[in-house]
């Protein structure tokens, strides 16, 4: 599955998906990072479009939230792949994430593997 613009730049209401499984309350990261990750060197957003990743990033931090992993997002990734913290996002700034500082705290971080 490749990811697009559209995709990138999806509607900020898909951005603030649940990435908490309601039933055991465990906070989904991803264990590593997509193949596409923002985070990652050469990723052509970074190029593109690097002030929406640095608003996106800044929001985010100044918000004590987190980004949403755009290739675990509805309707951009398989449907049996659920919401997940970006991996690039926690290792940077997840010392400023309410829920990765919650769920270590607690014990209910799950890491789950990229969509393949």
């Amino acid at each position: 599955m490749s990811t697009t613009t559209e995709d990138f730049l999806a509607d900020d209401a898909a951005a603030c998906v649940p990435v908490a499984d309601e039933s055991t309350g465990e906070v989904r990261v991803l264990s590593e990072r997509c193949s596409t990750c923002i985070f990652r060197p050469g990723n052509p957003f970074r190029t593109t479009m690097p002030s929406r990743i640095r608003d996106m990033v800044a929001d985010a931090v100044a918000e004590g939230g987190h980004v949403t992993c755009h290739s675990t997002l509805p309707g951009s990734a398989p449907a049996d792949v659920a919401p997940a913290i970006c991996r690039g996002f926690a290792d940077t700034y997840g010392h400023r994430s309410l829920a990765l500082r919650l769920g270590a705290a607690v014990g209910t971080l799950r890491e789950v593997p990229p969509p393949a």
